[in-house]
């Protein structure tokens, strides 16, 4: 017959799998030290593993009799972590997990059948141990547990890696009681049929690409393979709001072109024009990229400005041909010509070739920093975000005083970005050219006195 197992107090405790495909953890700080008394469900260290940081907690209560790594030692998993001396007063606490096991099938070899029943409940316990001392929560979540006679196993975490969070357990508190408080309902009938039918639930399904979307496909990989330098800034629009009222209450009136109003976009467009004067790097373009020896740059007279739309085909980029020669309403015109166009997917050829460079408005739909992928014929994009009314603080003068003092104003303020070709276009530059163009809208007055 199989004697009485004797409860050992040296308990060695393993570190535990704490996460899918974690072989090993760095043990970042230790709470305890030995010979410190440790109590049952309190943090013995802080791992560290590729995915998180970990608190280890105590299963048993006892003292800390070895630390078998030090501060900053990689320990493996399933590896003995401390030794810990067990209390006395409790020899089930205190028989390690190890013991136990050995003592079952001890048991199962001597007593064969008879002893089935009691291996079965020694493993269902050693199991509920490893859950307890392993579920992720803090010691403050585990006091509060322990105190409401709360099985942590029980409860799933809501907290990052599954963590068990205090309004975790409080809820399950008051989930048990309102249960408890309701009276006995009569069993459900098994045919009772569902209070929503449920639908088909579609499948995975495989569609070749649109002639747009491998277009798209082809021309993003190449641009890709170009490095991009960003540079973002903050326009205030009120003076180019200003303008374009007064424009389109002269086109209320008298329409040009068939136009009765305009958007914002023709006044960008030809703002940005403009600035391309000062920066002709910005319009031109990369040849013989194979060999940087060969490399050249071609600059080009025309600004062929490229617009982004998005129409019931795909994203397509018509350009404004000429900008450099043309009116704010006769790019108006032929922006409403690329957009009709575009809807009715009747854009000819000459409509998307020769971009010089490209000016995406996204803010229509949504957005303020924006990432635009250049084309791989450019070397520099534009995109502007959605325009925002905000409180910002100026600086003005008491007119009976003298004084200065900050009021705070609405303004009407645009996001926008930009990427160039860092091959050829440095950041000075990219920022130098946006300052141009910021300036002639916060300052549209100036447009009109820099035409040619």
């Amino acid at each position: 017959m199989a004697g009485t197992p004797v409860a050992r107090k040296d308990v060695p405790f393993l570190l535990a799998d704490i996460g899918e495909g974690i072989t090993e953890c760095e043990v970042i700080q230790w709470f305890m030290k030995e010979g410190d008394h440790v109590e049952q469900f309190s943090p013995i260290c802080e791992v560290q593993s590729d995915k998180a940081a970990v608190e280890i907690t105590s299963p048993y209560d006892g003292v800390i009799k070895k630390l078998y790594y030090g501060t900053g030692d990689v320990a493996r998993v399933g590896s003995p972590l401390v030794d810990i001396t067990t209390n006395e007063a409790g020899e089930e606490a205190a028989s390690p997990i190890v013991e136990k096991a050995a003592a079952a099938l001890d048991s199962v070899k001597a007593a064969a059948a008879p002893a089935v029943e009691a291996v079965t409940a020694v493993f269902s316990s050693i199991s509920k141990e490893m859950e307890v001392a392993y579920t992720l929560a803090t010691p403050a979540v585990r006091r509060v547990a322990r105190e409401n006679k709360v099985d942590l196993a029980k409860i799933t975490g809501s907290g990052p890696s599954g963590r068990i969070l205090k309004g975790d357990v409080l809820a399950y508190i008051s989930g048990t009681a309102a249960s408890a408080s309701k009276p006995p309902t009569a069993p459900k009938s098994k045919a009772s049929a569902p209070t929503r039918p449920i639908g088909p639930v579609e499948g995975d399904r495989t569609v070749q690409l649109g002639a747009i979307q491998k277009a798209m496909f082809k021309a993003m990989t190449r641009s890709l393979q170009i490095p991009h330098f960003g540079f973002s800034e903050e326009i205030v629009l009120n003076a180019t709001s200003a303008h374009r009222a007064a424009i389109n209450r002269q086109l209320k009136h008298a329409p040009v072109h068939g136009l009765k109003k305009i958007s914002y976009m023709p006044i960008f467009i030809k703002a940005l024009s403009m600035a391309l004067n000062d920066f002709p790097i910005l319009n031109a373009r990369l040849l013989n990229t194979e060999d940087a020896s060969k490399a050249q740059l071609q600059y080009r007279g025309s600004h062929n400005i490229g617009v982004a739309m998005d129409t019931p085909q795909g994203l397509i980029v018509p350009n404004v041909k000429n900008v450099n020669s043309k009116s704010i309403l006769e790019i108006a015109a032929e922006l409403e010509r690329l957009k009709v166009a575009g809807s009715s997917n009747s854009l000819m050829a000459a409509d998307l070739a020769d971009g010089t460079i490209t000016l995406s408005n996204v803010g229509n739909i949504g957005g303020t920093l924006l990432h635009p992928v250049l084309v791989s014929s450019e070397v520099c994009i534009g995109a502007i975000g959605r325009i925002q009314r905000l409180p910002q603080f100026d600086t003005v003068v008491d007119p009976e005083t003298g004084n200065k003092k900050e009021v705070v104003v609405a303004k009407e303020i645009l996001n926008v970005s930009f990427n160039a070709d860092h091959r050829v276009i440095d950041g000075a530059t990219v920022a130098r050219f946006v300052s141009v163009w910021k300036n002639y809208l916060e300052h549209p007055a100036t447009m009109s006195a820099n035409l040619r």
